[in-house]
């Protein structure tokens, strides 16, 4: 029997960039502290035994054909299932996961979780290392096929992709990734949690996905990114102000990274707050709770704040200066590594 394998992935902040992966086009994600871990043991027969220590339950499955199912159970057969369509051995095996990026707080638990578990599995039979790009479309077809949730590239590349103090800029299209280095200075970056819990499977995540690809059919362009302001302001309603939302963050996301390498930090919380009116108002994946933790930033002195994840509730995202003192309950996050199999 080989050796149990433990692998770690962590849960990304969006810097800015929301909702911009499926439709093409750009974002600056960075990996984070927080995460998922499992540890997967090969067992003797054909099933795989899976326990989420968090939340103290269990799930038990044969591995040819896995049968679907929801919640977590979902994941951790959906990850056996698309190894195995891909041609990537999965030994029977008891797997263990626990972790510490809350779930439904726009951090990407689920795709540190896909991540996590597609490492351990792919490590414990001995495979070779995947390209992470194509691993990442690997965990997508997780979300997408046996969650239910259309999600996009980005959480997935920002957990495997990661570095520390650095942002990934992403182009959805060419799928090129460029490291930004993320050099705040006496700022820093902070996340304050609305309240409300969010689910890309369960909100209007799809719908905004569905949304946006109607738009592209009447724009006659193969995604929004390909789309002007001036075509999209000619859409019915609401599709207008979805293409608007694409159309326009993904000019922030460049500025974004411009401002940066400025180190203009007015520039950037600037940046924040028009990506955040933007979601709230075209997009309309805001709430109440989001207003209110957005509001609370500003009034602690944050130079922007916008929420950040699928929306319809989760964490949102503050700019603070070195001399504001960030609302309780509120902490800071850095960029660190990405996804790895644990010495």
């Amino acid at each position: 029997m080989p050796e149990p394998v433990i692998a770690f992935a962590p849960g990304r902040v969006n810097l800015i960039g929301e909702h911009t992966d499926y439709n093409e086009g750009l974002a600056l994600p960075f990996a984070i502290s927080e995460g998922v871990t499992v540890r997967a043991e090969a067992i003797e027969g054909d099933r795989v035994e899976a326990v989420a220590t968090d939340l103290r339950k269990d799930d038990s499955f044969a591995l040819a054909r896995p049968p679907q199912a929801r919640g977590w159970r979902a994941f951790v057969r959906g990850a056996v299932a698309e190894l195995q369509d891909s041609g990537i051995p999965v030994r029977a095996a008891r797997v263990e996961i626990s972790g510490d990026v809350p779930r439904g707080g726009g951090l990407s638990s689920s795709a540190a979780l896909e991540v996590a578990l597609t490492l351990a599995m792919i490590a414990l039979a001995g495979a070779p290392e995947r390209d992470p790009v194509e691993l990442a479309k690997l965990c997508s077809r997780i979300e997408n096929e046996w969650v239910g949730a259309q999600t996009g590239l980005l959480d997935q590349l920002a957990s495997l992709l990661g570095e520390d103090d650095h942002a990934l800029r992403i182009d959805f299209r060419s799928l090129e990734i460029t490291q930004v280095p993320l050099e705040l200075g006496d700022f820093k970056l902070v996340i304050l949690h609305s309240g409300d819990r969010h689910s890309n499977a369960g909100s209007g995540y799809n719908d905004r996905r569905r949304e946006c690809a109607l738009a592209s059919e009447e724009l006659g362009v193969p995604s929004l990114r390909e789309a002007t302001l001036e075509a999209a302001a000619a859409l019915p309603s609401p599709l207008d102000r979805r293409a608007e939302h694409i159309i326009t963050e993904n000019e922030r996301v460049d500025a974004a990274v411009a401002a940066l390498e400025r180190r203009d930090m007015d520039e950037l919380g600037r940046l924040l707050d028009a990506s955040h009116a933007s979601l709230r108002d075209c997009y309309e994946v805001s709430t109440p709770a989001v207003e209110r933790a957005v509001e609370q930033l500003h009034e602690a002195g944050a130079l922007g704040a916008r929420i950040i994840g699928g929306g319809f509730g989760g964490h949102v995202l503050g700019l603070m200066p070195p001399d504001a003192h960030a609302p309780e309950g509120s902490r800071e996050v850095r960029p660190g590594p990405g996804a790895r199999v644990m010495d």
